[in-house]
C-alpha cells in the first residue's frame, strides 16, 4: 500500500481502528465494530474482553467474517493496482518493465492480465537476468499455470502463457503440473485454435515435458493430441512442421507409443513429406529418422516395407539429401532387405535403382556403419538380382521349347 496515496485517500472504514492498515480480512464484534481479523485476535489473546473502539464489555468474542466490507475492499484495491499498472504502462510504454514493476504484474495478474503477461514476456525475453529473476519468484509458476488450469481461459490470454513457459522452459523444475489433464486440454487448444507461432511454442512445451516413459505415455493416450499433432505435418509452416517432427522424435521410444502414432496414420504424412520438392534438408532428415525409429516396431515395418512408393522415396534420397539423410535411410533399407529379408521391400529397393546408389555409396567417404550396411545390401540385392535373371532365362528357354 505505499503507493495508495498517489491515486486515492484510503476510505476510513478500509482501515483496522487498531492497526490504522488497510484490513485484509475484516471481521465484526458483538458491538457491531469491524476489525482486521490479526489485530483484534491479537487483543483477545491478551486477556482484553472489551470492544477497543467503544471499551463496552464483550458478551461473546466470536468474530463474523464481514464478507461485504472484504468484496468492497478487495474491489478498491483492485481499483488501485489498476490505476498504478496504467500509469506505469503510460510512463514506460517503450521500456521493459523494471523487477519492481514485475513484481507488481504476477501479484496483480488477475486484472488486464493480457497486457500484464504481454510485460511479462518482454521482460523474460530480455536477459538470462531476468529469467533467472521470474524462475525464482515465489507463486510466479503457480499463478502462471492456474491460466493453463482454467477451462474459460480465452485462446489469447493461453497464447500468452505458453509463450512465457516455453521462454522458461530450462527454469521450470517440476514439469509435472504441466501434465495435468485440463493443461494438456489448453495445449491441444492452442495447437487447433492458436497462430503458427503459438502453436510451435506449445509443441516444444510438451517436448519439453516428455521427459520419461510415464509422461510420453500419458501425452500420448490424451485424447486428440497426437491426431492434432499429425495433422500440423501438412501445415505449410516448415518451422511447425520441423518442431513437430522433433516432439515425434522424442515421444516414440517407447513401443506403446510407436503404435499410437502409427494408428494416427503418420507414416502417410512422411510419404508425403518426403515426396514434396520444396522440403527442406532438415525435414527430410527428420522425417527419415522418425521412419528409422517406427521401423523397429512390427505395426511400423509393415507399412513401411510394403509401401514400394515409400520405399522408392526413402531410396532416392540416399546420396541426394545429405550424409545424414544417407544414414537414416540407409538405416531402414537394411532392416527391411537385410536384417529381417522382407520380398518386398528388397523388390521395392531393387526397382528403384537403389543397386547402384548403394555401390556408389561403399566407394564414397561415409562412416563405416553406413558403409557396412551398404555392403550387406548390395550383397542380398545382387543374390536376387542374379535369381530373377536365373528365373527370366529358365522360362525364357522353356517357352523357346514350346
Amino acid at each position: 500500500m505505499a503507493r495508495d496515496d498517489l491515486y486515492v485517500a484510503v476510505p476510513s472504514s478500509f482501515r483496522c481502528p487498531i492497526s490504522l492498515d488497510v484490513m485484509k480480512s475484516p471481521v465484526s464484534l458483538c458491538t457491531g465494530v469491524t476489525y482486521d481479523r490479526a489485530s483484534i485476535q491479537r487483543w483477545l489473546d491478551s486477556g482484553n474482553n472489551t470492544c477497543p473502539a467503544t471499551m463496552q464489555v464483550l458478551e461473546s468474542k466470536d468474530l463474523v467474517p464481514n464478507r461485504n466490507l472484504q468484496r468492497l475492499i478487495q474491489i478498491w484495491l483492485d481499483s488501485v493496482a489498476r490505476r498504478q499498472l496504467d500509469a506505469d504502462s503510460v510512463r514506460n510504454s517503450a521500456a521493459v518493465p523494471s523487477q519492481n514493476q514485475v513484481k507488481l504484474l504476477v501479484k496483480h495478474l488477475d486484472i488486464n492480465c493480457f497486457s500484464s503477461l504481454t510485460k511479462i514476456i518482454c521482460f523474460a525475453r530480455e536477459s538470462e537476468e531476468n529469467r533467472e529473476f521470474l524462475a525464482k519468484m515465489d507463486g510466479f509458476f503457480s499463478k502462471v499455470l492456474d491460466f493453463m488450469r482454467n477451462a474459460e481461459s480465452g485462446i489469447k490470454i493461453v497464447e500468452q502463457v505458453v509463450k512465457i513457459l516455453d521462454l522458461m522452459l530450462t527454469k521450470i523444475s517440476d514439469k509435472k503440473p504441466l501434465l495435468e489433464t485440463n493443461c494438456l486440454s489448453t495445449i491441444l487448444l492452442v495447437l487447433q485454435r492458436g497462430n503458427s507461432d503459438s502453436q510451435i511454442e506449445a509443441v516444444r512445451l510438451l517436448e519439453s515435458i516428455a521427459v520419461d516413459g510415464e509422461s510420453k505415455l500419458k501425452i500420448g493416450q490424451k485424447e486428440g493430441l497426437v491426431a492434432e499433432l499429425v495433422k500440423s505435418l501438412r501445415k505449410e509452416n516448415p518451422r511447425l512442421i520441423e518442431t513437430s517432427l522433433s516432439f515425434f522424435i522424442a515421444i516414440t521410444m517407447p513401443k506403446r507409443i510407436k503404435t499410437v502414432v502409427i494408428q494416427y496414420r503418420i507414416i502417410p504424412e512422411l510419404k508425403y513429406l518426403l515426396s514434396q520438392p520444396n522440403t527442406t534438408t532438415s525435414i527430410t532428415e527428420k522425417a527419415l529418422e522418425l521412419l528409422e525409429e517406427l521401423s523397429t516396431c512390427k505395426e511400423g515395418r509393415v507399412e513401411i516395407w510394403h509401401d514400394s512408393v515409400l520405399l522408392g522415396r526413402i531410396a532416392e534420397t540416399v546420396l541426394k539429401v545429405s550424409s545424414n539423410a544417407t544414414e537414416h535411410a540407409v538405416a531402414i533399407l537394411w532392416s527391411g532387405c537385410y536384417l529381417f529379408r522382407d520380398r518386398k521391400a528388397q523388390e521395392a529397393v531393387a526397382s528403384s535403382n537403389g543397386m547402384t546408389k548403394l555401390l556408389l555409396l561403399m566407394q564414397s567417404n561415409c562412416s563405416p556403419a553406413v558403409r557396412q550396411m551398404s555392403g550387406d545390401l548390395v550383397k542380398v540385392l545382387g543374390v536376387n538380382y542374379k535369381l530373377g535373371l536365373s528365373n527370366y532365362d529358365t522360362k525364357t528357354t522353356h517357352i523357346m521349347r514350346c
